[in-house]
């Protein structure tokens, strides 16, 4: 068992708001979680994907006021979606009666069910915390357990599985239930083999500029229909969209997110990488590191902090730019995947434009080092553990 980091923020959620959702991808570690802290708590788990445990809440108002001093889990609370207005009227009861805290602990699949069902019904009694798969900072320093990491993705059990080919095995699993089970319930009914080739083609464009038209014309689909798939790809926490930065410099600006596969195991899996070696020798090598970098950073990051790249039409770039919330602290970060790397010329000219507070080179050794006036090297667990400490100050 890996100790999860966020197990403590969901405790301090629960005792400060009546219903905690716990949302992230199928996979991550959600239950395992909710039951670890329902065992501490004296809980009642209800998976609502057992048909025994929805029945029970046939009547739902009746059966869970007879558990108002307990705190109830309900796991993948999509399965019951009208479950969310009986939630209002029983914490507001609840709360006239003093119980204000640590009531419900909803479990459920992705930002997009969540935020929609309980948007309005639970405004003020509800408090989200995302849940995202293993990061750097959570799997120790064994020899070895970064690049297993980085081959294998962060859910657990890729991570934990036996061996590589088990790993990937798993995988593949797991993108074909979603693809003909998870993505029915929660977007329009999209064809599997459909959706499934447009991920695998943002696997191939891992890192690159979206170019919804290009999608589209290799799919036989619109424009607007491949942008509304992958909206659905991005609310169910497996695909990111990194904006770029808009700064006024008066120079002509790339104004294209960047897409990547959110988990760097995920998008092997797709790409049919089973190992390192096979990794290794493939194009998207670079790419697949930069999006893992990043998908590291930004699990650890203080919440609100505002995450983009820098380009402009003249080739200035930088990787990733950290803005901190309430603070006027800004991050440039280059990413390269080798032991001895230097950035070109136009990192220079980016850093030139944006004039952030640190700059750093993230590459694939361990020694922080300078490179250059202001420009430190740093290995992508270093600067985790940075970022997670000011995210806990």
């Amino acid at each position: 068992m890996i100790e999860r980091r966020i197990k403590q923020q969901v405790k301090d959620a629960l005792n400060r708001q009546a219903a905690i959702a716990l949302i992230g991808p199928r996979q991550v570690g959600k239950t395992t979680l909710a039951m670890e802290i329902g065992e501490e708590r004296g809980a009642l788990y209800l998976d609502l994907e057992d048909s025994d445990d929805r029945g029970k809440l046939s009547d739902a108002k009746l059966f869970l006021q007879q558990y108002e001093d307990r705190l109830v889990v309900l796991d993948e609370i999509h399965r019951v979606p009208e479950l969310f207005q009986t939630l209002r009227g029983i914490i507001d009861k609840g709360r006239r009666k003093g119980k204000r805290t640590g009531r419900f602990l909803i479990l459920g699949s992705a930002s997009i069910d969540l935020l929609r069902q309980s948007g309005e019904s639970l405004a003020g009694r509800i408090e989200y915390v995302d849940m995202q798969p293993l990061d750097v900072t959570e799997i120790g320093t064994e020899a070895g357990a970064l690049n297993r990491l980085w081959i294998q993705g962060g859910f657990p059990d890729s991570f934990l599985s036996r061996n590589e080919m088990d790993g990937f095995k798993g995988r593949k699993n797991f993108i074909r239930t979603y693809l003909e089970r998870d993505v029915a319930q929660f977007g329009p009914r999209i064809p599997a083999e459909t959706l499934e080739r447009l991920w695998t083609m943002l696997a191939h464009s891992q890192g690159t500029m979206l170019n919804a038209s290009r999608l589209a014309s290799g799919l036989s689909l619109s424009a607007p229909t491949v942008t509304k798939y992958i909206d659905l790809l991005v609310d169910l926490l497996l695909v990111r969209r990194l904006r770029p930065l808009h700064a006024n410099i008066g120079k002509r600006l790339v104004k294209a997110p960047k897409v990547y596969v959110r988990d760097s195991g995920l998008l092997h899996a797709l790409l049919g990488i089973g190992d390192y070696n096979a990794l290794s020798g493939h194009p998207v090598v670079g790419a697949s590191w930069e999006g893992f970098v990043i998908k590291n950073l930004l699990s650890v990051a203080p919440c609100k902090t505002l995450a983009s790249y820098y380009r402009t039409s003249a080739g200035a770039e930088v990787d990733l730019v950290l803005e901190f919330h309430g603070l006027t602290e800004k991050w440039a970060i280059e990413i390269k995947r080798g032991l001895s790397v230097k950035p070109n010329k136009g990192f220079y000219n980016a850093v030139e434009d944006i004039l952030p507070d640190k700059t750093f080179l993230i590459y694939a050794g361990d020694e922080r080092y300078p490179v250059s006036e202001g420009v430190e090297a740093i290995s992508v667990a270093e600067i985790a553990q940075m970022l997670l400490e000011k995210s806990q100050e």
